[in-house]
């Protein structure tokens, strides 16, 4: 039987309307962003403890290996030096993981549609993907330090602003390397070759394990040019108030970079370069 013509309409309260979108998808930020968090989350053991795990491996073979039988020349305590280069290093192979493995797990299974079809922006994407890089470079330092300071790794940190600023410059300049590695990369064994043939080279060769100073002419200038050695330069420097290059120079560079690689990533997602291949 049809309704009365007169008849009161009821709305149920329970109906979701459309949402208004304003100048920013500021929901739309926000779900993107716990999506990517609860990603991780999910497997903590994989991506919060393990490279935890294995920073404190390096730790613990150094600290029995070499100990206090080697000369740092400004650094007295071979343990406090190590400290963070190690979380440094873990922090920043998360968040080129947490980004990178997103976008490419999302083009090989298919489902990359659920980025591009909600109404976000290039912006808005960025913004959400690396929110998500933070918070897991963040948990993962936070762990490594809890972790650190049973061997007494882990000193009061004497500029613990500087410490936070090059942490968070370093994870989003992995992350937004991320994000283009992931959507550059076809498949998994290509970003696996990126992470072999150029992350890792770069973490490894970046003073995490020694002092750039005691390279010999001209090693020491190049490594000091790689964005990486600023990145732990700095944070060293937050934690343990010494530092091997110019921390200014080294903010500087860093945030020149993570405009350009910001740039990068706005056009590659404005275009959709390979974001369905």
């Amino acid at each position: 039987m049809s309704a009365k013509p007169n008849s009161p309409v009821v709305h149920s309260p329970f109906v979701v309307r459309p949402i208004r979108v304003g100048a920013v998808n500021w929901i739309g930020i926000r779900t993107l962003y716990v999506k990517e968090v609860m990603r991780f989350l999910k497997v903590p053991v994989q991506t919060l403890f393990g490279p935890a795990m294995t920073a404190t491996l390096f730790m613990m073979v150094f600290a029995v290996a070499v100990g206090e039988r080697i000369s740092l020349g400004n650094f007295d305590n071979f343990i406090q030096f190590l400290a963070p280069g190690l979380i440094m290093m873990a922090v920043l192979q998360n968040a080129f993981a947490n980004t990178s493995s997103s976008l490419t797990s999302a083009k090989v299974q298919g489902n990359i549609v659920d980025l591009l079809m909600p109404p976000l922006g290039p912006n808005e994407i960025i913004c959400a993907l690396l929110g998500g890089t933070l918070t897991r470079g963040l948990l993962t330092a936070l762990i490594c330090v809890v972790t650190f300071s049973f061997f007494s790794a882990i000193i009061l940190p004497p500029h613990f602003l500087i410490a936070c600023g090059f942490l968070i410059a370093g994870s989003l300049a992995m992350g937004f390397a991320g994000v283009i590695a992931g959507i550059s990369a076809r498949k998994f064994d290509q970003l696996s070759a990126i992470t072999s043939f150029v992350i890792q080279p770069l973490a490894f060769l970046s003073g995490t394990f020694y002092s750039v100073q005691r390279l010999p002419e001209p090693f020491d200038l190049i490594a000091q040019i790689n964005p990486v050695f600023m990145v732990i330069d700095g944070f060293r420097y937050g934690m343990t108030g010494v530092a091997d290059g110019n921390i200014l120079v080294s903010a500087v560079v860093l945030t020149i970079l993570n405009i350009l690689l910001f740039i990068c990533c706005y056009i590659i997602l404005a275009t959709g370069f390979r974001l369905k291949s």
